[in-house]
């Protein structure tokens, strides 16, 4: 008698474990934060900003981010309202901490009347060889089509890959309106998507590729658009820009 006592005592308590692992696993599954989380480490959808901060960025070449990036209605703003040359000042173009080789990025982007700055992608920060951003990273361009000079030159328009490839079409809002970009780089096959269209698509670093550089303003720099892995940067061109909802994932 005492030892079905015992066995059934066992019993109950294997059940009450098994049932309180159930409830624990449930628990994580219902929490979002841990949804997040779990997601991340098998390398999905990773927030580069989260709406708050500027976590996880500072200005190229400084440890922190300048000034002039403030937080504006959950969205990363430039204010432009101190302009120094074609930059602001206490602004400067901003990098995230973390280099990306192949990734899928996810963003929107909205520029003020006759605005212009840029999503830099393969972004080498090393500030002894490279003084800028785009003296290293390949640049989509984030442009007022409508009102800034630069829209004039063919592959200088909203969502062209920068001074190489124009994209097409063209689906790019008003200035003041918010875009959806996306960035696609896996094995050096590049897509450019802007408002739900696929505007862009090329093949990095084969022959054609050099050929296409050797024509462009970065022919002068010999490390262009060489870089297989690298940072992300938001550009200071001097001209107010806002910057959301921006995730990544590792491919």
């Amino acid at each position: 008698m005492q030892k079905k006592y015992i066995a059934g005592l066992a019993l109950l308590t294997l059940m009450g474990c098994q049932s309180t692992e159930q409830e624990t696993t449930n628990a994580m599954a219902d929490n979002p934060q841990n949804q997040e989380t779990a997601a991340n480490t098998e390398g999905e959808w990773i927030s580069l900003f989260d709406g708050e901060t500027t976590t996880g960025w500072h200005t190229y070449g400084k440890d922190a981010v300048g000034k002039a990036w403030i937080i504006d209605d959950s969205a990363l703003h430039l204010d432009a309202s101190n302009k120094k040359d074609w930059q602001t000042s206490d602004g400067g173009d901003i990098v995230t901490e973390e280099e990306f080789d192949n990734f899928h990025l996810q963003l929107e982007w909205k520029v003020a009347e006759n605005g212009n700055s840029g999503i830099i992608f393969y972004v080498k920060e090393d500030t002894s060889k490279y003084k800028y951003t785009w003296n290293t990273g390949l640049e989509m361009q984030v442009l007022d089509n409508n009102g800034h000079p630069d829209a004039k030159i063919k592959t200088h328009r909203a969502g062209d890959l920068y001074d190489l490839i124009a994209s097409s079409p063209e689906t790019v809002k008003p200035a003041g309106e918010w875009n959806q970009v996306e960035i696609i780089s896996d094995n050096g096959q590049l897509q450019f998507f802007q408002n739900g269209e696929k505007v862009l698509e090329t093949t990095l670093w084969d022959d054609n590729w050099r050929q296409l550089v050797a024509k462009s303003k970065f022919a002068d720099m010999p490390d262009w658009g060489t870089f297989k892995s690298g940072k992300i940067a938001l550009q200071d061109h001097g001209d107010n820009v806002w910057y959301r909802n921006i995730r990544i994932k590792r491919l």
